[in-house]
């Protein structure tokens, strides 16, 4: 099994699904923690993905509609979250290449790319309680379940769930990058909004995938 251009398209209508059910709850984590606004943000910019989405071409690869949804998400996503996500997305674009179906490799590589583009962007390390708490264990095991022969969407859906074990574990860490890192230990026992978030996409994505 492989996966094609139409799962990107669906992945990216899935986030857009789940971003404006999770909105009120991401604005909450926000505030908690920042200025609130990362669910309002979020939702804004994947509506404007929508939008794209229908423009695409029918022979459009992994890659073009990867990239076509990252250019989108820099322009309208306010804040820190759209140059994290639209550079994430651009990265996993570069490792995909002109690829028209992807594989387990090729899906491992899409998320490590991704997950590399946000911490080359964001200068943020596990355990600073970013969105990188959650893309790292989904990474590793997303690795771990393609060595194990797993299919793409098995493959996603160890990410997604690594994902949302690493979002949770951002709650008992102290913030040590971007707003939040100014409440030194006033930040535990909050959840980080951008790793919720992701958390929400890699969800999105094993949805997608298992829909394929």
């Amino acid at each position: 099994m492989s996966l094609d251009a139409t799962w990107v398209v669906e992945w990216m209508r899935h986030s857009a699904r789940v971003l404006a059910e999770n909105r009120a709850e991401l604005g909450t984590l926000d505030r908690e923690i920042g200025d609130g606004d990362h669910g309002e943000n979020m939702d804004r910019g994947f509506i404007a993905v929508l939008s794209e989405l229908d423009a695409i071409p029918d022979d459009a690869t992994p890659g073009e509609v990867l990239r076509r949804a990252a250019m989108t998400l820099i322009s309208t996503i306010g804040g820190a979250a759209g140059p994290l996500y639209g550079t994430a997305l651009l990265k996993a674009s570069d490792a995909v290449g002109s690829e028209t179906q992807l594989d387990g490799a090729s899906i491992v590589a899409l998320l490590r790319a991704a997950r590399d583009g946000i911490v080359l962007r964001g200068k943020a390390e596990v355990g600073e309680k970013t969105m990188v708490d959650s893309w790292t264990p989904a990474v590793d095991a997303a690795s771990s379940a393609e060595g194990a022969g797993e299919s793409p969407a098995g493959i996603l859906r160890a990410a997604a769930e690594a994902g949302s074990a690493g979002a949770e574990a951002t709650e008992p860490l102290i913030a040590r990058k971007g707003r939040a890192s100014y409440l030194g230990e006033r930040a535990i026992g909050h959840r980080d909004p951008g790793a919720q978030s992701t958390a929400l996409i890699l969800h999105a994505a094993a949805d997608a995938a298992r829909n394929a």
